[in-house]
């Protein structure tokens, strides 16, 4: 039953522990170097581990090491409760029996590894303790090192199964039917066989398959696959729907914007699967760690059973022997390489269900050494969802300058750009606009019904040498200025709406002695205002995507581990260069998202402390889980070797140890924040 524990769990864990794992998450480079000493491709064939996938079958796939447990409980009430012995051979054959029925994988692993020179291992260390163990005549002991050892090994596989489950459960929620209108009627297909721009179905109830605009008048959804959170979003015809989203209401029609392969839950779900074969540094060091471990205390045992021969008197062999199968017994460094991924296997779990997703275990280890978190501040901090407040002309008429306006920011995705169509409405489909060129962080200009318009910011107009009233410089609320024929015609003011959230948010990183720093490419004295209203320590306004870089770049010379939160695509070189890159998922853009290592799925500023609050949790749990397993074995070792622990004391620390250390990781996935 026992399988292959110190020198593949992890692997296991990560590489086997996701279904359907892409080819490009198995070519990982950190998969290639974490102290496992099979070969890959070896691996499968020859030690046969897949941990976790017999625990669908309960115990019936372990009636042999049920079986062998219950000839060694009758023996053992023989023995010490009527007193009563079977004579040699026959206890040795009923011993003989039971131990084969518990130990036959160990020793058949142990076998094939001793064939490849691999000595080093746990397998061979149980085969070693417990085979010594006969040879002394202390039958029962051996058969309980190994009955116990698999029923440790039995527990493992249930904490590996389950979290294996908790990661699947991601995958089951992509649906495997659609239905989709054809020719005027309706087929129920597999999802990545429906093209872009094609109507599919969702009834009431129904999940939806695939990225798109809602394409009937109305319907609300539950996105809690999405984004964590379960509250109703009610959509507008127009409005983009993600595949993912649960149907609330009536029969909705959704049009379709990407295939199958491309929605966004694909992406999601692709990003989880890879994050299970990022290994952090404590993991991989303790991969290493128990590569060097098992041979020290191997050659160890071996001085344990030989070195007092020089200085014991009398030496008797027998005495010495059976300390150094406590020493082996004890030595295995299961607890560890089994509960430490599992730690961050819960982590990354926890995060999953509040709406974050961490694109690796490495990152959970990052985000904890976090003291300076950087931000954008539109669609970050504030709502991104800009209203226009004022317009004011020169020499023009109002509503003439909003067409103009509205025309060439029609060309633009940016949110302030869409609030002036948006205040438009009607109007900004009367004129077209030509030969628009974007000025990277100033605004647009192009020609409109023969006019050459300019509409950005003041340092649009400052490129060009184009005059505007000084007053305007001095405007709190965020200005479209506009030029008509390299003349000054006018400025419209926008307000966007700070997150609810967001003031929480600043709190609880002060809170946690974090720093917090906002860029922004708006003017100054907004980017002030917001900073002053969430009492964030520094805030630079006025900065082009490259400043952003510089801001950034000059925190990390200076030492410090910094966080950075965007969600447009030029935050994509500044998530790329900090520390630990954040994208808000919801309404980042896809540069952004790729870019990152962690992503908000809901957009919430509080999200960013959460996560730093499941990192922190994960290490502290991990560390636990070192510590008492490191210090349970020392005890033990030094025992063993004076003489006072046996084997019954060495295989129930170690089962216990590995026990203990396994619930306490997968407490992680049951906590609430």
């Amino acid at each position: 039953m026992a399988k292959e524990c110190c020198d593949t769990d992890e692997k296991d864990v990560q590489k086997k522990g996701v279904v359907n794992q892409s080819e490009n998450t198995k070519d990982h480079d950190h998969s290639k170097d974490d102290g496992h000493d099979h070969e890959d491709g070896e691996h499968e064939e020859d030690d046969e581990h897949n941990h976790g996938e017999e625990d669908s079958d309960g115990w019936k796939s372990h009636w042999p090491l049920l079986s062998s447990l219950a000839i060694l409980l009758v023996m053992l009430v023989l023995e010490f409760g009527f007193k009563f012995k079977p004579v040699f051979p026959i206890d040795l054959i009923i011993y003989v029996i039971a131990y084969l029925l518990a130990g036959y994988n160990v020793l058949n692993l142990a076998f094939r590894k001793a064939k490849r020179f691999d000595f080093f291992n746990e397998f061979f260390l149980m085969s070693v303790a417990t085979i010594g163990a006969f040879a002394i005549g202390s039958y029962s002991e051996g058969v309980a090192v190994m009955v116990f050892y698999s029923i440790g090994e039995w527990f493992q596989d249930s904490a590996v199964s389950k979290a294996k489950r908790s990661i699947k459960a991601l995958l089951d929620i992509r649906p495997d039917e659609v239905t989709v209108l054809r020719n005027g009627t309706t087929q129920v297909i597999h999802p990545n066989e429906i093209q872009v721009d094609e109507i599919i179905q969702v009834k009431a109830g129904e999940k939806v398959a695939l990225d798109g605009e809602l394409n009937s008048d109305a319907g609300t959804f539950n996105t809690a696959a999405l984004t964590g959170e379960s509250k109703p979003d009610t959509k507008r015809k127009g409005e983009q729907v993600l595949a993912g989203m649960i149907n609330l209401d009536k029969v909705s029609e959704i049009k379709v914007k990407s295939l199958f392969k491309d929605s966004k839950l694909s992406k999601i779900l692709e990003m989880v699967q890879d994050a299970t074969a990022r290994k952090s540094q404590t993991q991989l060091f303790i991969s290493r760690f128990a590569k060097i471990y098992t041979p020290i205390v191997f050659t160890l045992a071996v001085a344990v059973c030989f070195v007092p021969y020089f200085f014991a008197d009398p030496y008797i062999f027998n005495v010495w022997f059976y300390r150094a199968l406590v020493f082996l017994v004890i030595s295995c460094p299961c607890a560890l390489v089994v509960s430490i991924p599992l730690g961050y296997f819960g982590g990354i779990g926890l995060a999953s269900k509040n709406g974050i997703l961490f694109k690796g275990s490495n990152f959970l280890d990052v985000i904890t050494k976090v003291n300076v978190v950087v931000m954008d501040k539109t669609g970050t901090l504030t709502k991104g969802v800009f209203k226009v407040q004022d317009v004011v002309t020169k020499d023009i008429d109002k509503d003439e300058l909003i067409k103009l306006t509205a025309a060439i920011e029609s060309n633009s995705t940016h949110p302030i750009a869409k609030a002036v169509v948006e205040y438009a409405g009607d109007a900004a489909k009367i004129l077209k606009a030509e030969n628009v060129e974007e000025v990277s962080g100033h605004g647009l200009k192009g020609t409109v019904d023969g006019k050459n318009v300019f509409a950005g910011n003041v340092k649009l107009l400052k490129k060009f040498n184009i005059e505007y009233p000084a007053e305007i410089d001095n405007l709190v609320d965020t200005v479209v200025v506009i030029a008509v024929n390299d003349k000054y015609a006018g400025y419209i003011t926008i307000a966007d709406e700070i997150k609810e959230d967001a003031k929480q948010a600043i709190d609880e990183m002060h809170k946690l002695n974090i720093k917090t720093v906002m860029l922004s490419g708006d003017k100054q004295a907004v980017v002030s205002k917001v900073a002053q209203a969430l009492n964030i320590d520094n805030a630079y306004g006025d900065l082009l995507p490259e400043g952003k870089v510089e801001k950034v770049q000059a925190l990390k010379n200076e030492g410090m581990h910094i966080a950075f939160i965007g969600d447009g695509v030029n935050d994509a070189p500044v998530v790329a260069l900090a520390d630990a890159g954040i994208a808000m998922g919801g309404l980042g853009s896809d540069a952004t998202i790729e870019t990152a290592d962690i992503v908000i799925q809901n957009d919430q500023p509080s999200k960013i402390v959460t996560a730093i609050k499941i990192g922190k949790i994960t290490r502290q749990i991990v560390w636990q889980n070192i510590i008492i397993a490191m210090v349970i074995k020392v005890i033990v070792l030094v025992l063993g070797a004076g003489g006072i622990a046996t084997l019954w004391e060495a295989v129930i620390a170690d089962v216990g140890v590995a026990l203990l250390a396994i619930l306490n990781a997968v407490r992680i996935q049951r906590m609430k924040l």
